[in-house]
């Protein structure tokens, strides 16, 4: 099914292209709801400032990397991403949020999904980084250089090794890379989307 980019993609492509103009804008039209939100429930102005900043972060990585259409209003697509990422942190330190009023009453099945599909993202990302830390070495020096490189003759000359040795350890490294990922306790609840 081809999705529909909303008029709000603006947004999406405005942090892609780091173009100020549009992304101050944004600030200025959707960030007081967010501050709102963290404020009533037990954040501060700084702690609202990061849940923005690591939202954008999030939504930049989706576009960047998974060619992402917007196909809802950003205000609600934004909001459900920053209030979720809100209530996860309240969650891990152990307090309960008591005044989250849903000031945005008409979410919809799009807004929730694409929200949704956001969230497993970064939950992957996350997940995969934090496997290359642990695989470590070697392979994930050799792998860093793969991903930004993209051509496995100027990974090998990089690495001062031959080109068939490098694209076997390649091979292998991203074979217990992968193996590290499917053993992961978290593993299981990123593939239901």
């Amino acid at each position: 099914m081809e999705r529909k980019a909303h008029q709000d993609q603006i947004y999406i492509e405005a942090l892609l292209n780091n173009d100020s103009r549009v992304l101050n804008k944004l600030y200025a039209k959707y960030s007081g709801k967010i501050i709102g939100l963290v404020t009533k429930n037990s954040g501060s102005y700084d702690d609202a400032q990061d849940i923005i900043q690591e939202t954008l972060i999030t939504i930049y990585h989706q576009a960047k990397e998974k060619n992402f259409i917007l196909t809802c209003p950003f205000d609600a697509y934004f909001y459900l991403l920053c209030k979720r990422k809100w209530l996860n942190k309240l969650n891990k330190k152990g307090i309960k949020a008591v005044t989250i009023l849903e000031e945005i009453t008409s979410i919809t099945d799009e807004q929730e999904i694409l929200a949704s599909e956001t969230e497993i993202f970064e939950k992957r990302s996350s997940l995969f980084e934090e496997k290359l830390i642990e695989l470590g070495g070697k392979c994930k020096e050799l792998l860093d250089l793969a991903f930004k490189i993209k051509k496995m003759q100027k990974v090998a000359e990089m690495l001062g090794v031959t080109y068939g040795y490098a694209r076997k350890k390649k091979s292998q490294c991203l074979g217990k890379l992968t193996k590290m990922i499917k053993n992961s306790s978290s593993f299981n609840s990123l593939t239901t989307l």
